[in-house]
């Protein structure tokens, strides 16, 4: 079967088209901000309402069909950005509506860790589940994925996405990656709250702590800029592979697999792969292809949900801006 999938739950904007187990393509387009600005709303929106049909048409083009060929079409429901999920929702039930095509909304959450299980081959692992509005420690049990920590506040994304606009860095390609190349060149550790509770960490006083010093830091040249991006990162990785390790003491798992756009961070990866070498564990990761938000993805997780429960009702292709990972009956797992 061949499955088309709509992502545009914050500033990318994907397309993707798979058959079965096949990637036929993966298109994407970011809204990018000036140094020191966030993505609004409605700014996204317009993004993507000014890029959906360029992008769905080099899809297309790159999997060699036409709308008339594919079986099901998949959208991210949610979670995410009210508007900019509402408008990519928006030309997907068109699609199904124009084509006579079945139609299937995906947690966008899901579809990280579906993809994350498919490109990997990964059978049953600990999920860290790390992007720019999410961070949560995830295992399947008895059909849900049972999410056994999270962020009690902003996600690991955010902060970092934060962080970078307190110093100025460039969005593009984005902030995080920014970080992460500044990271490498720091030699000196800036000690930063450490925020952990059981199974949950918090992001938000880090970043209120870095914010208040960052000045003085700067200007008296304690901390370089990149001393205080690889401070930082160490921090809050640490703090995420701490839970990690505890969820995997707790079921026994031999098995982690990242998902998420922070995933692709080199740094990250390798942290989490020594905890899992002195485990005796496996570390299942992808690069920005994957990990960053797309199209494929949506594709993925969608036709897995269409092929055991099908197509999603019409009354309910409305999009869920808070739509949680646990929320979601996994038919399609044994």
């Amino acid at each position: 079967m061949i499955a088309i999938g709509f992502e545009g739950s914050a500033n990318k904007l994907g397309i993707g088209i798979i058959r079965d187990n096949e990637i036929l393509s993966n298109v994407r387009h970011t809204y990018i901000t000036p140094p020191g600005e966030g993505f609004l709303p409605r700014e996204t929106a317009k993004h993507h309402r000014d890029h959906v049909l360029s992008v769905l048409q080099g899809a297309l083009t790159d999997a060699k069909l036409t709308l008339k060929d594919v079986d099901v079409i998949c959208y991210t429901k949610g979670p995410g950005m009210g508007a900019p999920l509402t408008t990519v929702a928006l030309v997907a039930r068109t699609i199904a509506k124009m084509y006579d095509k079945p139609i299937v909304g995906v947690n966008h959450c899901i579809g990280h860790i579906e993809m994350g299980r498919l490109i990997t081959g990964s059978d049953n692992p600990i999920v860290l589940y790390v992007s720019g509005g999410n961070t949560q420690v995830i295992a399947y049990s008895e059909r849900r994925y049972c999410i056994f920590g999270e962020t009690i506040d902003i996600a690991i994304g955010n902060c970092l996405d934060r962080f970078a606009r307190l110093l100025k860095l460039s969005n593009d390609p984005s902030p995080g990656y920014n970080i992460e190349q500044l990271a490498k060149r720091g030699k000196k550790f800036a000690k930063l709250p450490y925020v952990v509770k059981g199974m949950d960490v918090s992001f938000s006083g880090i970043l209120t702590y870095v914010q208040e010093r960052l000045p003085n830091w700067l200007k008296s040249g304690e901390f370089s800029v990149e001393d205080l991006c690889f401070s930082l990162q160490e921090t809050l990785f640490a703090m995420l592979i701490e839970i990690t390790e505890r969820a995997m003491a707790y079921l026994g798992s031999k098995e982690v697999l990242i998902v998420g756009g922070v995933g692709c961070n080199e740094r990250l990866q390798d942290m989490m792969r020594i905890m899992c070498e002195e485990r005796n564990a496996v570390l299942h990761a992808t690069d920005e292809r994957f990990c960053i938000d797309n199209g494929v993805m949506i594709a993925v997780a969608g036709l897995l949900q269409y092929k055991i429960s099908g197509a999603t009702p019409w009354e309910d292709t409305a999009c869920e801006q808070r739509f949680r990972t646990d929320d979601v009956l996994v038919t399609w797992r044994e």
